[in-house]
């Protein structure tokens, strides 16, 4: 893993590049700590912003009020520096919805999301997620003994997707369209010539989405929303497409990296894989560790400066987009000390902010940490003897900057 310093047009210390391959997330973000709370960064495409990669700055800025979703606070795009076939254009710009306002229009959008994931609904969905989970282990077990298995592709991924999907009303029959476009909405490498169609294709997938719930509503968050809309609250159709898109490309990406990730740390792991299984640590100490130690999320754009921000002895200067480097931060020892480092599922206490923190906290934890603690124990009930079917060093990082994320997990389940 290599991060090269671009001397060019930075302010300030120099900036680190980041690795739009992402070959060794844990090396670049132990290189973005050591350079600070507050670092410039070089995103895919020569997009400069800056990256906070320290626990407790990140929660202070992540309350300021000062730090903005509106990109019309962008220095850089208002003077016109951000193509439309950026790569990251979608993560930047996705559209108006709870993710890009802050304020009274944040709390209008978020307000119903919020109260159809509550810790005490999303329980309710358990025994849905329950029979989910042993429908695909049961597949699972009857294939041949010692056969390599991509548990991502056959467990990890399609799991969270259907769970996301029952929850905001999405076909399993657009599945596979979903699946191709989020692969180039969240790639570093998708071709800028491409950009836009993808764009442009997502959209008119979930407003199709959106019209067919209008037509026929459903025991579904997005009728939910339409009748919100209906009955006052003033949501527009816009404001309704973009929650759906948001819902479903985090309500999946985030948890299947996390049950890949545990998976990861387990196998790694063997002595403390060993206290799980005899019941010595806790499944939900294994999910918050992992989502330090591993975070799902590596790193969150983008917010911006509406005013000059101290951080530390630094400043983020007025009209620069910031980024949230959640893997450099889960590691940061004056957080969790000199053990930071270290996959430990005994660690107490475990307070880490890998779901983010402040009023854009992700909506989605409470269901994402449900799905892993009836996955997990489930998998591990059924497959006791699971093994790593590669090394360690051959598991490969796809080129995603926003997500912790494995092309594939190869294992042997007996």
């Amino acid at each position: 893993m290599t991060c090269p310093i671009d001397h060019s047009g930075t302010r300030g210390p120099a900036a680190i590049t980041l690795d739009p391959f992402v070959t060794d997330l844990a090396g670049e973000s132990a290189v973005l700590r050591a350079a600070g709370p507050l670092v410039r960064v070089v995103l895919p495409g020569g997009v400069g912003v800056y990256a906070v990669t320290r626990h407790a700055e990140a929660r202070k800025l992540l309350t300021d009020s000062r730090i903005v979703k509106d990109i019309g606070a962008w220095g850089a795009w208002q003077r016109g520096e951000i193509p439309m076939d950026w790569p990251l254009i979608g993560l930047a710009n996705p559209g108006r919805s709870m993710l890009t306002v802050d304020g009274d229009e944040h709390r209008r959008l978020r307000t119903l999301v919020a109260q159809a994931l509550t810790v005490r609904r999303v329980e309710k969905l358990r025994a849905g997620i329950e029979a989910l989970t042993t429908g695909m282990l049961d597949r699972l077990a009857q294939l041949p003994a010692g056969e390599r298995v991509d548990l991502k592709a056959e467990f990890a991924y399609p799991l969270p997707m259907n769970v996301i999907s029952e929850l905001m009303g999405v076909d399993a029959a657009d599945h596979p369209r979903l699946k191709a476009l989020f692969e180039k909405f969240f790639s570093t490498q998708t071709l800028p010539e491409e950009v836009p169609q993808m764009m442009a294709d997502l959209g008119a997938l979930f407003s199709r989405i959106v019209e067919s719930k209008r037509e026929n509503p459903g025991d579904d968050l997005t009728s939910a929303l339409i009748a919100a809309s209906e009955d006052g609250d003033h949501l527009s159709t816009e404001e309704i497409t973009n929650t759906l898109q948001l819902m479903v490309a985090a309500g999946h990406e985030t948890t299947i990296s996390l049950i890949v990730n545990a998976v990861v740390a387990l196998e790694t792991h063997p002595e403390q894989r060993a206290l799980v299984l005899k019941g010595e640590v806790p499944w939900e100490n294994v999910i918050e560790e992992t989502l330090r130690w591993s975070t799902p999320t590596s790193h969150v754009l983008i917010r911006f400066a509406a005013e000059d921000v101290e951080v530390g002895d630094r400043i983020l200067p007025k009209g620069e987009g910031l980024i949230v480097s959640f893997g450099a931060i889960g590691r940061d020892e004056e957080q969790h000390g000199d053990t930071a480092g270290e996959f430990d599922a005994t660690r107490t206490p475990n307070r880490h902010i890998s779901f983010g923190h402040g009023p854009h906290v992700c909506p989605g934890a409470a269901l994402s940490r449900l799905e892993a603690l009836v996955a997990l124990p489930a998998l591990y009930a059924r497959f006791p003897d699971l093994t790593l079917a590669v090394s360690p060093q051959e598991l490969r990082n796809k080129p995603i900057l926003t997500q912790n994320d494995l092309f594939e997990l190869p294992v042997r389940l007996a």
